[in-house]
């Protein structure tokens, strides 16, 4: 007996697992992350909405299409590589 074709993966790559008052937990690829509004300011005033929606691209790009807001998931585990200011 043979087994049929699977199907699409039910789990989820990228989800958003709380907004607080000091920022956004995201949770990829099986790991966690903070994103503080005080570093990631462009989240602060974005509906629930808009911050739910994101993608998962490549496994390595997330993409906020509502907030046109691009992070690489590097950036996130080492983010001392990408300076969020010019010094």
């Amino acid at each position: 007996m043979r087994s049929e074709t699977r199907g699409a993966s039910t789990s989820e790559e990228v989800e958003i697992s709380n907004i607080s008052q000091a920022g956004i937990w995201l949770y990829v690829l099986g790991h966690e992350h903070f994103l503080p509004f005080d570093e990631f300011p462009w989240f602060r005033n974005a509906t629930v909405g808009a911050i739910h929606n994101v993608e998962l691209h490549h496994g390595i790009h997330l993409r906020w299409p509502d907030l046109d807001v691009d992070l690489e998931i590097d950036s996130l585990t080492s983010p001392h590589k990408y300076p969020l200011r010019y010094e």
